[in-house]
């Protein structure tokens, strides 16, 4: 088995199935700017012993006392480490500007004897190819730093300003047992950094592009929410979840509710109710001490306290917990672990996230928010939580279709709100479309929305519009 060392991020071990290639090279490339010297850092403090420092070596592309003061002000720098040499920083910039390759390999020689370090940082790598007279002498030197490097038993990390088109053109590459790259693109309006890994020698990882940021902490990553379909089988619990509207639990077959751990969809137009629908079925939850997330995007805490309370709830009840967040500069990898992690906290049994078109809207691509979609609804059918979703709908009347993004057929239920009208006058109509592996009757129902939220009525008989 590969021996790995922790990154210092977990969701970043979690991408690299544990970590980095323990007495290895790894090759980080990105353009400037993408935060290679901050992630090799990050890995160099947190794996730093006394018995085996790490080397931290800069070349040609910044001032050491740059790197230095800039690193200062990062929360895993720890100044004791570098006074107790646990941490070991030392310029190549002046070998290299006025000797040459050959000097740099006995300076590395000498650091590796004196030092004895468990890691080793070049930053930047590509600086040894402007000083090379040619490919030839630049291949003699990588042989004979790798040989080293390897004979010492060393875990390296090579940063490198390549971008990932350029990398693969370079000796490095083939030379490198990991590489990681890290971009900066832009998507719709927003700029985002991303995280591949190109190259893990030996193992497996999580393919695909994974947001990162940065932060004061180092870079903090979000791994890519796209899980392969579970082929093994799981038990299905055979409780119910109650959706806080006795008429409409009613509908659903055995008056019970939805089967815990299903998902069900709410769609309607705006102003229908179904924030408030989303709210009975938290709410009904709590009174069994059940514990759920609502997630919005509509309203901040403010109309969210008048919008419970004009209902008779109350924000301060501690089984339900609220995550309000603005689609401004918002990831949905970044976001759904954010929920994950509430859920996790909490014990949450119940989700409710309003709506689907802010996610559809940051998701960046119709193909990442299906692939999105799966994994979420796949994570919390196994973990027995009740998922609901709400969808907003242009057509006022007669809906015509739910989703483009094929979100319907995901849910195990479909619950449609819909205007209808009715000679002079516009009601609110309720239909359960769709309930998975449950008997029920799709038929329009009246339904008021009073002081004491959903109040469901008669059968409504649905003239076409002509």
């Amino acid at each position: 088995m590969i021996e790995r060392l922790p990154t210092g991020n977990e969701k970043l071990d979690e991408i690299l199935k544990g970590g980095l290639l323990k007495n290895a090279i790894n090759l980080i490339v990105g353009i400037p700017g993408s935060g290679k010297t901050i992630l090799s850092q990050q890995f160099a403090f947190h794996n730093a012993t006394q018995e085996h420092p790490s080397l931290f070596l800069s070349t040609l592309s910044e001032p050491l006392d740059k790197i230095l003061r800039y690193a200062e002000a990062l929360k895993f720098f720890d100044a004791e480490a570098v006074r107790d040499g646990r941490i070991v920083y030392e310029d190549l910039g002046q070998i290299l500007g006025e000797q040459g390759l050959d000097d740099v390999i006995s300076a590395i020689d000498r650091f590796l004897k004196e030092v004895k370090p468990g890691v080793v940082v070049i930053d930047s790598f590509r600086a040894f190819h402007a000083l090379a007279k040619d490919e030839t002498t630049f291949r003699q030197f990588l042989f004979e730093l790798t040989r080293r490097l390897t004979a010492s038993a060393t875990t390296s990390l090579w940063n490198a300003p390549y971008s990932r088109e350029e990398a693969v053109q370079e000796a490095e590459f083939a030379v490198a047992d990991a590489i990681i790259a890290l971009d900066i693109k832009r998507v719709i309006e927003r700029e985002l950094r991303v995280l591949q890994v190109m190259k893990l020698r030996g193992s497996s990882f999580l393919s695909g592009e994974h947001v990162y940021r940065i932060t004061d902490s180092g870079l903090t990553v979000f791994p890519r929410l796209a899980d392969m379909q579970i082929q093994s089988r799981y038990e299905l619990s055979p409780a119910r979840a109650g959706s806080g509207i006795a008429a409409l639990d009613e509908l659903l077959g055995h008056g019970d509710g939805y089967w815990q751990g299903a998902t069900t969809l709410v769609a309607g137009p705006s102003g229908i109710g179904k924030t408030l629908m989303g709210l009975h079925f938290l709410y009904r939850g709590a009174q069994g001490g059940e514990h759920g997330v609502l997630a919005t995007f509509q309203e901040n805490a403010s109309q969210l306290s008048r919008i419970v309370s004009s209902f008779g709830w109350s924000m301060e009840d501690e089984h339900v917990h609220y995550m309000n967040q603005s689609v401004v500069d918002l990831n949905i990898d970044e976001w759904v672990y954010e929920l994950l992690d509430l859920v996790n906290a909490t014990g949450a049994t119940r989700v409710v996230i309003d709506s689907l078109a802010d996610v559809r809207s940051v998701a960046g691509d119709s193909v990442r928010f299906r692939e999105w979609m799966f994994s979420l609804i796949q994570r919390c059918a196994r973990a027995g939580i009740s998922l609901m979703l709400t969808l907003e709908v242009p057509e006022l009347f007669e809906l015509r279709r739910i989703s483009d993004e094929g979100v319907s057929h995901l849910a195990d239920n479909v619950v449609l709100l819909q205007y209808v009208r009715q000679g002079a006058e516009l009601i609110r109509a309720l239909t359960v479309l769709k309930t998975r592996a449950m008997a029920h009757r799709p038929l329009v129902h009246r339904y008021e929305i009073t002081s004491e939220g959903f109040t469901l009525g008669d059968v409504v008989a649905v003239t076409p519009e002509g």
